[in-house]
């Protein structure tokens, strides 16, 4: 309809570092190749594509829209975990500070980190920007090649229905699809439709 606009949240292809589950913000690693080799858009066509500025959403951009360069956000970034960062949680769990970040993610700052505020704030000004860029050029359909946290974020504020942060699945190989009307984007309201975008080839071809 030529009213909507469609926004698509996809998150980066795994890495090693995730398949090891350590903490990765602003370090990168690289996509595990059998992964990398999984990944395949099923979705229609974009006109329009953000990424975060990191390697792994920049790779995972460019083997789902080879023919497409995607306008780099710094602002897209996942969490900076900052000395935490690479680390596990068998790494950290005899660190009382870390456990007390545990129980309290939302408050406490990882050291030379970032806090949730401050990721929050950051992350809001890559999507004002996204949203600004969309209506400023008509756009009716874009993707966004981001990461966990900043999904789980995204989804959060503008889904179709209310779940908390953590209650948001957001697996390596799937995206989520939020559509509004126009005005309704730029109101700043939440989707008025919400859809999984699956971005993994068959196991069977």
């Amino acid at each position: 309809m030529d009213d909507t606009v469609a926004i698509a949240l996809f998150r980066h292809g795994l890495t090693e570092a995730n398949k090891r589950h350590a903490y990765l913000g602003w370090t990168d690693s690289p996509l595990c190749l059998i992964e990398k080799e999984k990944l395949v858009c099923r979705a229609e066509n974009y006109e329009l594509m953000f990424s975060s500025d990191l390697n792994r959403c920049l790779k995972t951009a460019e083997i789902l829209f080879p023919t497409c360069y995607p306008v780099q956000l710094a602002e897209l970034r996942e969490m900076n975990f900052g000395e935490w960062e690479g680390k596990t949680y068998d790494d950290l769990k005899d660190d009382s500070y870390y456990q007390k970040w545990l129980d309290a993610p939302f408050t406490i700052k990882p050291p030379k980190g970032e806090s949730f505020a401050e990721f929050s704030q950051r992350v809001e000004s890559g999507w004002e920007k996204a949203v600004k860029r969309i209506m400023e050029e008509n756009i009716h359909r874009a993707a966004v090649i981001t990461h966990g946290g900043v999904i789980r974020y995204y989804l959060t504020k503008n889904a179709s229905y209310v779940k908390d942060f953590w209650e948001w699945n957001i697996p390596h190989g799937k995206g989520y699809e939020l559509i509004w009307t126009r005005d309704g984007l730029r109101r700043g309201e939440r989707c008025i439709l919400l859809q999984e975008v699956p971005l993994m080839a068959s196991p069977n071809g």
